[in-house]
């Protein structure tokens, strides 16, 4: 089960279900909420605040804060304060987060792209000409 620095199990793996070493499962977890899924849809066209977020997802600060929070740990989303007012935190995507989901998943369709391969060769070596 994987732990944070705390010794606690992350808020984005509650069932401990994400292996330590997973970066790809870390971001995909924290991607399985369809609120989060929208966060990143709307800070796909530009940084946004916390109360900008909330309103535009239809959540109440509180809960866009725990979703925030979870995006954070995950690494796909970072914060930055504002230089006029320190309390003023602007998010923004990490799309390098997603690196690790497209090596998966580049992983996946080669090993799909060798099976289908695969059967094509046996069923064109077993068809009667």
């Amino acid at each position: 089960m994987r732990k944070d620095p705390a010794g606690t199990v992350p808020e984005n793996d509650p069932a401990g279900t994400v292996p330590e070493n997973d970066p790809a499962g870390t971001v995909l977890e924290a991607l399985a909420d369809p609120v989060r899924r929208r966060v990143v849809t709307l800070l796909g066209s530009k940084p946004l605040r916390a109360g900008e977020l909330a309103a535009a997802a239809g959540v109440s600060a509180p809960t866009m804060s725990k979703h925030l929070r979870a995006l954070l740990r995950a690494g796909v989303v970072a914060d930055e304060r504002g230089d006029s007012d320190a309390r003023v935190r602007v998010f923004r995507l990490r799309p390098q987060s997603i690196a690790a989901v497209r090596a998966w998943l580049d992983q996946l369709q080669a090993h799909w792209d060798e099976q289908l391969a695969s059967f094509k060769r046996h069923v064109e070596e077993g068809t009667p000409q």
